[in-house]
């Protein structure tokens, strides 16, 4: 029969099972009533010898019209040699961008820093998933991936950056991984950032140490000097532990898996660091026995003998009293840096010193050496004759 509206309301259901009115114009179109009374369209067809049912929609939610035409759009996929209930089960089992976080998680973060991957976690957790964790990868547009970027660029434009990065690297790997074909994010416009060039003159490092010599938080106020002597990062210096160091506290060793590379990085330290290091040993053998700073591996423990966390509070406090400002804990790298051009290292030492793997990272610093190269092009000009 031509399956019509009136026919489907006037079907009977069976007394048990199941049962299909089949239509007489599209071959496998029907209308199936189930012994409860429920009522579906079908569309029964073969595709590469196999049998093959998927159901279009429940009635009457649809209607006999639209449900024929589905069919027949079904119908004219079978016959460009696609299969329609495997298009179907694809797209329910297509990954969404939680999946694409899990697996991100999984395989990649732990491949970073603890901080690192910490940080990429939370700019997941607090901006990505909430607005497209439910979408399907392969959904995500160009608008939605500027959307999140406009978003947080309201208030914080270089966060903005940095969750672009992460989003603009997770479809990446998720190319890779054969999930979508293009990445959405890729013609995103970032915020315009200018890089710090904040160095703390000779001056402003005398009324620095005064005030860390004075603050009570001494574990905290040694850890900030040491990142100055050492040009190490926070996390780096708030995770130093002693079999780090060699038995004469001259050679740090850090592992691959504390830098932010992701590899070992063995690095001489000062003799004003080693003297450091040295009377913190003292101190700490000199405590009982079960004093837990004693028993911590962390050259900069708490009381409880855990790695400090952070110092933030400290540093707020030592740069108030010193009377330094629009200066960041990371600009004690930098400092470190400066004060080696000025003796006159070279690019690739201080690199070294730094941890660099690219040279063009280092050559953030190459401006410092105008004055030794004004000098040296001013010998240049006094051995040439002035004109008779």
């Amino acid at each position: 029969m031509r399956i019509s509206d009136r026919q489907v309301k006037a079907l009977e259901a069976p007394a048990k099972g199941n049962r299909v009115a089949y239509d007489d114009k599209i071959s496998g179109f029907g209308v199936r009533m189930t012994s409860a009374g429920k009522k579906a369209f079908v569309l029964n067809y073969r595709f590469k010898g196999r049998e093959r049912r998927i159901t279009i929609g429940a009635y009457p939610e649809w209607t006999v019209l639209a449900a024929r035409k589905r069919a027949e759009e079904y119908r004219l996929q079978i016959t460009n040699g696609i299969d329609p209930l495997e298009l179907r089960q694809k797209e329910y089992s297509a990954p969404t961008m939680r999946d694409v976080f899990e697996r991100y998680d999984a395989e990649y973060l732990p491949k970073l820093a603890d901080r690192n991957a910490a940080d990429i976690r939370s700019m997941f957790r607090t901006f990505i998933l909430p607005k497209i964790g439910a979408k399907k990868v392969e959904d995500v547009t160009f608008d939605d991936c500027s959307a999140i970027h406009r978003f947080i660029s309201k208030d914080r434009p270089t966060r903005a950056n940095r969750v672009h990065e992460v989003l603009r690297r997770s479809f990446n790997l998720a190319i890779t991984w054969g999930w979508i074909e293009r990445n959405p994010a890729a013609r995103v416009e970032r915020n315009s950032e200018h890089k710090r060039t904040r160095y703390l003159s000779q001056e402003e490092i005398t009324r620095l140490l005064s005030a860390l010599d004075a603050h009570p938080q001494q574990t905290s106020c040694q850890a900030i000097l040491f990142m100055l002597l050492t040009g190490c990062r926070r996390g780096e210096a708030l995770g130093a532990r002693w079999d780090q160091f060699d038995p004469s506290l001259r050679i740090w060793t850090k592992p691959a898996a504390t830098t932010k590379q992701r590899r070992e990085h063995r690095v001489p330290v000062s003799s004003r660091v080693t003297d450091m290091l040295k009377a913190r040993r003292e101190a700490l053998s000199a405590a009982p026995v079960e004093d837990p700073v004693q028993a911590s591996p962390f050259v900069f423990a708490t009381d409880q003998g855990r790695a400090l966390v952070d110092v933030k509070r400290t540093w707020a406090a030592v740069t108030k009293t010193a009377g330094i400002s629009d200066v960041h804990m990371h600009d004690l790298r930098h400092t470190f840096a400066s004060l080696l051009v000025s003796q006159g290292q070279s690019l690739p030492v201080i690199g070294a010193m730094l941890g660099h793997t690219q040279p063009q990272t280092t050559a953030r610093y190459a401006h410092l050496f105008d004055d030794s190269l004004l000098a040296a092009a001013e010998l240049v000009g006094a051995a040439v004759p002035k004109s008779p």
